[in-house]
């Protein structure tokens, strides 16, 4: 069904919401390393303002090259705590999305977009607070003239987003997290959040990670030598290497 157009699906299943509201405490690589390093959006994928951030369920769409009619269409599915998710059928950075949509969004419910594509109005969207994760901010506009999908599988800047799939995004980047795996992915984040929060107490505190990740013997093992001074080492290197004639 990926890529396949002519289909507007009204209601889908989405990840349950005590599971989206634990991910909304985490940031994108907490979850990515969480989930297994796995899920993370195309590193071109750029919030439009510092410190956006938004967690939410997905609503898909797929649409052609310079082409929005489908982000109009994906306005009607919307739910509170949505986030529109776009993908293309190929490669473009039109402004698909301005202010004029994001009022249309938000009063739908939705919390935000991420877009494989261009977006336009930024300094609007910015003032509206409207988080946008976008390729590219463009000014060229669109038409309404090929019919896409919404809330079908779609790949979005290299991910596989299915309807009701959690979307967390932030500064760093964007990840997706399958609804199936939203509550064990959320309480491995609340986990791994925890230990960081011990070790950051201790590497605050002058601990150093060589010692609380148990580094120094593999590093031994992979050849690091320690020397007690540049004399020491000129020393130890020409031993070593056969360097003194």
């Amino acid at each position: 069904m990926i890529g396949q157009s002519g289909i507007a699906v009204k209601n889908v299943k989405r990840a349950d919401a005590a599971s989206v509201a634990e991910l909304s405490q985490y940031g994108v690589a907490t979850i990515h390393e969480a989930m297994g390093r796995v899920g993370l959006l195309a590193p071109y994928m750029r919030p439009i303002y510092p410190g956006a951030k938004a967690c939410g369920t997905a609503v898909t769409i797929f649409a052609h090259p310079g082409d929005n009619w489908m982000l109009h269409v994906a306005a009607e599915m919307l739910q509170s705590g949505d986030i529109a998710v776009l993908g293309t059928s190929s490669d473009n950075a039109d402004g698909m999305f301005g202010d004029l949509l994001a009022t249309s969004f938000r009063a739908r419910g939705g919390i935000g977009l991420v877009i494989d594509a261009g977006c336009r109005d930024t300094a609007d969207l910015r003032g509206m607070q409207f988080p946008v994760w976008a390729k590219a901010v463009y000014g060229k506009g669109t038409v309404k003239a090929t019919v896409g999908s919404v809330n079908t599988p779609i790949i979005c800047a290299g991910a596989l987003v299915h309807p009701g799939d959690v979307i967390v995004a932030d500064d760093d980047s964007v990840v997706v997290v399958p609804k199936a795996r939203a509550a064990a992915v959320a309480e491995a984040a609340r986990l791994r959040e925890t230990k960081e929060a011990a070790t950051r107490e201790r590497l605050g505190a002058g601990e150093l990670g060589l010692d609380i990740y148990g580094m120094r013997d593999t590093l031994a093992k992979a050849g690091l030598k320690y020397f007690e001074d540049e004399a020491a080492t000129r020393e130890g290197v020409a031993t070593q290497g056969g360097l003194r004639k």
